[in-house]
Formats: structure tokens, C-alpha cells, sequence
């Protein structure tokens, strides 16, 4: 019997049970659309890390508190970990203790309390220079940013992030020349940044409120100082002159914190000098292993699909003991007999895994348009993995049934009742 023969059959087969098929193939259907729509989701995951990290630019160094562990990045606010100042930010944007430095932004990053009229919200403040605007790429929609006078004259003024816009402001509604108020403190606000999405340095890029430094040292956060009274920074931004001087540029950093920080040889540093790779590499590191670990749970359904394959098929084997025995009877070989079987199990799983490939394509969908940032990614790895997997278990499973069809004997089974 030839292959086209043994398909034909296992379809005519398949149709007399229309619904014991599909309920059959209904698990591999949901296993195989599961594991499409998590990879689809982590690629896009990983897409979305990727671009958010790269809209600073590629020439950028993250100075923070504390060690940068080899699988993740431990951000810390100032309070909670107090090793950086702002005078190791002064120290660093000067070119004659690190002259391949371009531009330098501390920054000062708290939660507070922020109220406007009727409206209270809890929202990350950050204490920045107008360096910050350049260094992180974050130009405004309307309004404008702070200046130097701003930040020399301690001005209460205040640009906020597109999100934050959103949460105090009725939609539409014009927050320029508006004051809010930040920890019970009155500030005019004078621009409105453009959206950002995804996540920035530990909170939201647009659920922020960005304030003077020297305002937010003097009215918002005065503790935020060490022991010797230096004002704290969450985190110092380092632009450098160009992407090949990144290691040169780390090293003079490292140089010369330690210095300033009176650490000694082989000591751990108390804080760390991260680029954008870095970043990357970690946080690919991440949304892989979570993509894998979730692709292996939806696994497990298709898991089931395949016993269910099973099932239905040794029952296919008892119903059908008559026909067996009668296609052993007129010439029919072991091996036709077991190809025959096999071919109707891995039809089921194929049809359930191509069903459950577009089962997987829509809940990619939905969930990019129910998040805005996420982009869903349908790779052809994962196609063709889920499709695999499919064919792969209707193989397995159908070998049992498929054997012990081929196994009866003709005699018996076609006294078989």
C-alpha cells in the first residue's frame, strides 16, 4: 500500500468519528497555540529590552550604588544604598580625571506623593541636571526643560513624563504653567516629555517626574545625604566620546572612584560601571530563560495531547479488530498494518499542531494590542519547533497502538465480537 493510499484511508477513518477526532486533537491544539504565543511573547520581550536600551544611544555608561551581579542588575535609590555623591559625579565629568567623558547626569531618584487638585498619585521623582535631557535622549512633546538658572536659582519647576501627564491630568487637558504639588511642595510645570514606553533604570520611562537637583536636594529629599553630608545620586549617566573608548572610559571610571572611595587593593568596589551590552546580555539572559521555562510548562499539554492520542487510538485498534483481521487475511503485512496506524495518529497530532499554530498566532496578537509597547514576534523557529513537536508526539504515541494492531492475530480477530 502506498503512502498516498495509507492517507487517504486514515482521513476516511478519522471522518467516521468527527468529534471524538477534534476532542482528541484539542490538546495538542492548546499545547502547540500556548507554546507559540510564550515564544512569541518572549521574542517580543526581548525586542522591546533591546530598543528600549538602544534609544540612549550606544555610546552610554550606568554608574550605581553597589555590585552589578552576573545575572542581574541590583538598582538601589540613594537611600538604600549610599556609595555614590554628587561630588563622584562632578569627579568623573571632569576631563582631566577622565578625558574620554563627554557629558555627565546625576540623578536622584525617589517615590513621592504628587497631587494636583483633586487627584493624588505616587510617582518616581527624579532630581536631574539639563545634561539629563541630551544623556538619556528624552526631548519634550511641549514646554520646555529645565535650565542652569533653574538649577542654580533651586526653581520649583517640574516636567513630567507622558504617563504621569496622563494620571494627573485629564485627558487632553494642558499642564503647562499648572502647579502641582510634590511631597505637599508647589511646582510650576514647564514642558511635558515625549513618550517613551517600556521601562527605564528601575521605574517606568513616562510614569516619571523630572525636578532640578538642587531643588529636589533642598525641598524634596534633604536626608538623602551621607555621613559626611555629601548629597546622594541613584544612579550617574556617563556619555562617552565615541563607542570604541567604552572600555577605555570604564576603566578610568573605576580608577577613579576607588579611589575617591579610599577602597583598597582587591577590595570589591562598592559600586558599578555598566554599558548598554551589559544590560542587554542580562537582560537577554532573563526573558530567555522565562521564555524557556514557560515554553516548557505549555509543553506539558501538548503532553497530554499525546496521551490522548493514545487513547483514542488503542480504542481505534479494539473497534476495528475485525477489519484488521480481514486486511491480514487477504495479504496485509505487519509492517502495513503498523504504518497504517502510525500515519492516522501523526495526521491527528498535525492537524491539531497546524489548528494550534493558528490558535497561537491570535493569542500573539491580542496580547500586543493589549499592551502598546509589546510587540508580539511569530518566529519561524518556534513554527517549526511547535510543528515538530506535534508530528514528533503522534509519532510516539501512535507506535503502542499501532504495534499491538499489527500484532494481532488474523484468526482471532476475525472471530473477534
Amino acid at each position: 500500500m502506498n503512502l498516498i493510499e495509507s492517507i487517504r484511508i486514515a482521513l476516511r477513518g478519522l471522518s467516521v468519528n468527527k468529534l471524538r477526532s477534534v476532542l482528541t486533537m484539542l490538546g495538542i491544539i492548546i499545547g502547540v497555540g500556548a507554546v507559540i504565543t510564550l515564544l512569541s511573547v518572549g521574542q517580543g520581550v526581548q525586542d522591546l529590552v533591546t530598543t528600549q536600551l538602544q534609544s540612549v544611544g550606544t555610546n552610554l555608561l550606568f554608574v550605581i550604588p553597589g555590585s552589578f551581579s552576573g545575572t542581574a542588575p541590583r538598582m538601589r535609590t540613594a537611600a538604600a544604598m549610599p556609595t555614590l555623591t554628587l561630588g563622584d559625579a562632578e569627579a568623573i565629568a571632569d576631563p582631566f580625571h577622565v578625558p574620554d567623558v563627554v557629558q555627565v547626569a546625576p540623578e536622584l531618584m525617589a517615590a513621592a506623593d504628587v497631587s494636583y487638585g483633586k487627584k493624588d498619585a505616587r510617582i518616581s521623582v527624579s532630581g536631574v541636571t539639563p545634561a539629563y535631557q541630551a544623556v538619556r535622549n528624552f526631548p519634550t512633546a511641549f514646554g520646555n526643560f529645565f535650565t542652569e538658572t533653574d538649577m542654580n536659582s533651586q526653581a520649583r519647576v517640574a516636567v513630567l513624563g507622558n504617563k504621569a501627564w496622563e494620571r494627573l491630568f485629564d485627558t487632553g487637558g494642558y499642564p503647562i504653567g499648572e502647579t502641582i504639588k510634590i511631597n505637599n511642595v508647589p511646582f510650576k510645570v514647564i514642558g511635558v516629555l515625549e513618550s517613551k514606553g517600556g521601562t527605564g533604570m528601575g521605574a517606568s520611562q513616562d510614569d516619571i517626574i523630572l525636578v532640578p537637583l538642587t531643588t529636589a536636594y533642598q525641598r524634596l529629599f534633604p536626608r538623602y545625604r551621607d555621613q559626611r553630608g555629601e548629597p546622594l545620586v541613584s544612579v550617574i549617566y556617563t556619555e562617552v566620546v565615541s563607542e570604541e573608548r567604552m572600555n577605555a572610559a570604564t576603566d578610568q571610571i573605576v580608577e577613579l572612584l576607588r579611589s575617591r572611595h579610599n577602597i583598597k587593593y582587591q577590595e570589591e568596589d562598592d559600586f558599578s560601571v555598566i554599558s548598554q551590552k551589559d544590560l542587554l546580555s542580562i537582560f537577554g539572559e532573563i526573558t530567555g530563560v522565562l521564555t524557556i521555562f514557560l515554553g516548557a510548562i505549555a509543553g506539558i499539554s501538548l503532553l497530554v495531547g499525546g496521551i490522548g492520542i493514545m487513547n483514542i487510538m488503542l480504542v481505534s485498534v479494539t473497534e476495528r479488530t475485525r477489519e484488521i483481521g480481514l486486511r491480514k487475511a487477504v495479504g496485509a503485512k505487519r509492517r502495513d498494518i503498523l504504518g497504517q496506524f502510525l500515519i492516522e495518529s501523526i495526521i491527528l497530532a498535525l492537524i491539531g499542531g497546524i489548528l494550534g499554530i493558528l490558535l497561537g498566532a491570535g493569542g500573539a496578537m491580542a496580547i500586543s494590542r493589549l499592551q502598546s509597547d509589546l510587540k508580539a514576534v511569530i518566529t519561524p523557529g518556534a513554527v517549526l519547533l511547535a510543528t515538530g513537536a506535534a508530528t514528533s508526539i503522534g509519532l510516539f504515541f501512535g507506535i503502542y497502538p499501532a504495534s499491538r494492531a499489527a500484532s494481532l492475530n488474523p484468526i482471532e480477530a476475525l472471530r473477534y465480537e
